[in-house]
């Protein structure tokens, strides 16, 4: 199967939601007005695009369609599609890793995917010919050490690791001794989506930063927060929980394969201009795919 059909196929939940809504706004309207409009904004909203991005859109249609005279449906759906396209086109999505060793943060939190995602990350990394260290600093919860051990086993990624209750921050500080002494390119690593005891996550995410920053301070550092788009608005509650203690360079959108919800991708890139750089599509280890914006959205409507 193409990349394109495996979009297609992975997206299939929220085209019918979100694609066929807006087809059949279309196939109502005899004529482009403001009644065309109005539906259209109630369909965007209610596709978990949010309200904010949702009048946005509708008002820089509304001022295409004045300014180029736009009668043809067909015209009005192209120029919704474009505006689209221009607000998750808001920054490459490749992963910057320019430096050896580059440094991955990936944070969210509990049950979003965030291990399954590192799995993938590192098994593309590791397909690209990149040696890859992952760092096990989820070390709160029961058996997530054990778990992404598993998935760096298949990905072939070295794994650092110590017992269930270390302190996070000295199992990155080891990781990235041993990614010093290995020679690897890429240091992931996994952080704890919540505590059990009373320190505050985001304090022990700052810590880990600290350590980052003082033992490879000139690496290139890519801060990935994980998100579960079956979790819909509550995704872009997430990104500004989060957007508080940590600068955030990119978003893994998971489980877009079993949600009709995949409309929330636009209000999370308008509301934080932050580049959405993968989306997982499946559940194989290789159903991790880099953000395409144009096919993305050619693949719903």
């Amino acid at each position: 199967m193409g990349f394109f059909d495996k979009l297609k196929q992975g997206l299939g939940k929220t085209k019918t939601s979100f694609g066929e809504k807006i087809n059949n706004v279309f196939s109502t309207f005899r004529k482009v007005d403001e009644e065309l409009l109005e539906e259209l904004e109630e369909v965007l909203i209610m596709s978990d695009i949010g309200m904010e991005t949702s009048i946005e859109i509708i008002n820089q249609l509304r001022d295409r369609i004045k300014k180029n005279k736009i009668e043809d449906e067909d015209e009005v759906k192209k120029a919704l599609k474009e505006i689209m396209k221009d607000i998750l086109n808001v920054e490459d999505p490749k992963l910057n890793l320019d430096t050896n060793p580059s440094v991955i943060l990936v944070i969210g939190v509990n049950g979003v995917g965030k291990t399954t995602s590192i799995g993938k990350i590192a098994n593309r990394l590791v397909k690209d010919g990149k040696k890859v260290v992952i760092a096990a600093a989820d070390t709160f919860r029961a058996a997530a050490v054990e778990q992404v051990e598993i998935w760096s086993q298949r990905a072939g990624a070295t794994i650092i690791k110590k017992p269930e209750g270390t302190d996070p921050a000295s199992v990155v500080f080891e990781a990235i001794k041993q990614t010093k002494e290995l020679g690897a390119d890429v240091l992931i690593c996994d952080t704890a989506g919540r505590l059990h005891n009373k320190k505050p996550l985001m304090d022990e995410l700052a810590k880990i930063n600290k350590v980052i920053e003082k033992e490879l301070p000139e690496a290139s550092k890519e801060v990935l927060l994980v998100l579960d788009a079956e979790t819909g608005q509550n995704a872009i509650l997430q990104v500004k929980a989060f957007k508080e203690t940590t600068d955030i360079t990119g978003i893994v959108l998971t489980k877009l394969d079993g949600t009709a919800k995949g409309g929330v991708v636009i209000g999370i890139v308008s509301e934080n201009k932050i580049p959405v750089k993968f989306i997982g599509v499946g559940e194989q280890m290789d159903d991790m795919e880099v953000f395409n914006p144009d096919e993305f959205l050619d693949a719903i409507i």
